[in-house]
């Protein structure tokens, strides 16, 4: 058996932990799959990089509304993946090998299992086993796509994962999940995507973009369903002008036929029946990777969903191990589990001084979603405020009112040139605020229409700093006209509401 001062279980953010300040400590870092973790690999960076040229295609169908003539004819997808992963995998082969030409480091490429407290043993990819233990351990492990059991999956092609820590080339298959989907071999004609949520929408947005006929598939009544309400049905109504979409609806069963996939729907009258597609994408969430360690031999707690439990200064049950990210997480995001790292960073370094350690702070941690249009948020929704007893004041703009709305068009959104969609509901990029008129503070920013995700930075800020909103938005300038200026309005009318 090896000992060290610090083993690290992943490579994602667990790999940030191990930095010049660690150079006197002997590391070691295990890793089951490719180096660099979820995000890089199969995750948001590149999802975003197919997002991006989504969005050029996108706003090139669109430019009829600002009399310039354009057009949008699909993407190259070996093109856009070849150049995506171009760019992915030698950074990837750069970081590994910085990793593991560091004297005080050892990296171990294989699936680690505990076998008692900070001990666990590794299977390499070479077949060898090795045992190695800790001073200290950080679980850093991520998490997986779930794949749910749907009557008739076994009988189609599952995606090749083999060698089974890179599954770079999934070939032909007639189902995937996000780790797979964006390295296949070309485009599918048809596809399925199953499930709503961040994931389900972006990747469906892509594969629409670049010429895929996509049919989306959730039990929810909206996509995004975990979005403020209007939010939720704002972005359902934007999809469905964009691809086919079959809310309250559930996948029955799959089978193959000669010409594809059918998949047999349950739901309302509009999205029950029968679709045959090319391929299925399965986008119905994550599951955290702590029930692959046997992390009870090493005394650490997990709770009812998996979740591995940490306390606020992101220590396990058991001492002397820490967890991170996705397999610690209620809020599995790549910003979340950056925060957590950099925790988990500091304290490791003050073991001995308790007194001297920081606290993760979980409660207020934004989201985006990078779709047609984009999505962001950060705190409550409006039915979260309201459940809490919270007496509300609200302040919504849309795009449409600034100066950059009118360069957009943003108020000719629909199909007819005007503002609603095929069935006459309105169709609206919008930012929208939610204040406490107790203490005159932001608890909920949600906001749709373009750059969503950049827009709402200033808005973290204002959440996270409990700033008070009178006042807020006249203590800066906001440059005209710019599209901020939708931040500054809504801010305007929330204060103003506030002041009633």
């Amino acid at each position: 058996m090896t000992h060290y001062d610090l083993v690290v279980l992943g490579t994602g953010s667990g790999n940030t932990i191990v930095n010049r300040t660690f150079a006197d400590w002997s590391c070691a870092i295990i890793e089951r799959r490719t180096f660099g973790g979820t995000c890089i690999n199969r995750g948001c960076i590149p999802s975003k990089m197919f997002a991006h040229p989504a969005t050029v295609l996108d706003e090139a169908a669109e430019g009829g509304r600002l009399g310039v003539r354009t057009t949008a004819n699909g993407a190259d997808w070996p093109a856009v993946r070849d150049r995506v992963f171009g760019r992915i995998d030698p950074d990837v082969e750069d970081a590994a090998a910085f990793r593991e030409g560091q004297d005080h480091v050892t990296v171990y490429a294989g699936e680690a299992r505990f076998t008692a407290p900070r001990t666990l043993s590794v299977q390499l990819e070479s077949g060898e086993t090795v045992e190695v233990s800790g001073d200290q351990v950080v679980i850093a492990a991520g998490s997986r796509p779930v794949v749910p059991p749907i009557e008739g999956l076994d009988t189609l092609r599952a995606p090749a994962t083999a060698p089974p820590m890179r599954p770079d080339d999934p070939g032909a298959a007639d189902w995937y999940t996000s780790d797979e989907v964006m390295r296949i071999p070309e485009l599918p004609r048809r596809l399925a995507v199953l499930g709503g949520g961040y994931v389900g929408v972006e990747l469906a947005h892509v594969f629409a973009a670049y010429g895929s006929q996509v049919t989306q598939v959730d039990v929810a009544d909206t996509l995004i369903s975990n979005q403020d309400a209007e939010v939720a049905t704002m972005f359902t109504r934007f999809a469905r002008e964009q691809w086919d979409v079959r809310t309250g609806t559930s996948l029955e069963r799959v089978e193959k036929t000669d010409s594809g996939v059918v998949l047999h729907l349950s739901g309302d009258q509009a999205g029950s029946g029968t679709v045959e597609v090319d391929a299925l994408l399965l986008a119905v969430g994550r599951k955290p990777n702590g029930d692959r360690l046997d992390v009870e031999k090493a005394g650490v707690e997990v709770d009812d969903d998996g979740i591995v439990v940490v306390d606020e200064l992101q220590r396990t049950s058991a001492e002397g191990v820490w967890a991170l990210g996705d397999v610690s997480s209620h809020t599995p995001l790549k910003h979340s589990a950056n925060h957590d790292a950099r925790v988990v960073k500091h304290n490791l370094h003050h073991v001995d001084d308790p007194a001297q350690m920081v606290a993760a702070d979980h409660e207020h941690v934004p989201s985006a979603v990078f779709s047609h249009p984009q999505v962001a948020s950060v705190g409550l929704t409006e039915e979260q405020a309201r459940e809490q007893g919270i007496d509300l004041a609200v302040g919504r703009h849309t795009y449409a009112e600034i100066a950059y709305g009118w360069a957009m068009e943003d108020d000719h959104l629909g199909p007819n040139g005007d503002n609603t969609d095929a069935q006459g509901a309105d169709l609206e990029h919008f930012v929208k605020l939610l204040g406490d008129r107790a203490t005159g503070r932001l608890v909920g920013a949600h906001l749709i229409g373009p750059q969503a995700s950049v827009l709402i930075q200033p808005l973290i800020m204002a959440i996270s700093q409990g700033v008070e909103i009178g006042g807020l938005a006249r203590s800066m300038y906001w440059i005209h006209p710019a599209l901020t200026e939708v931040v500054e309005n809504a801010l305007l009318k929330l204060e103003a509401d506030l002041d009633r």
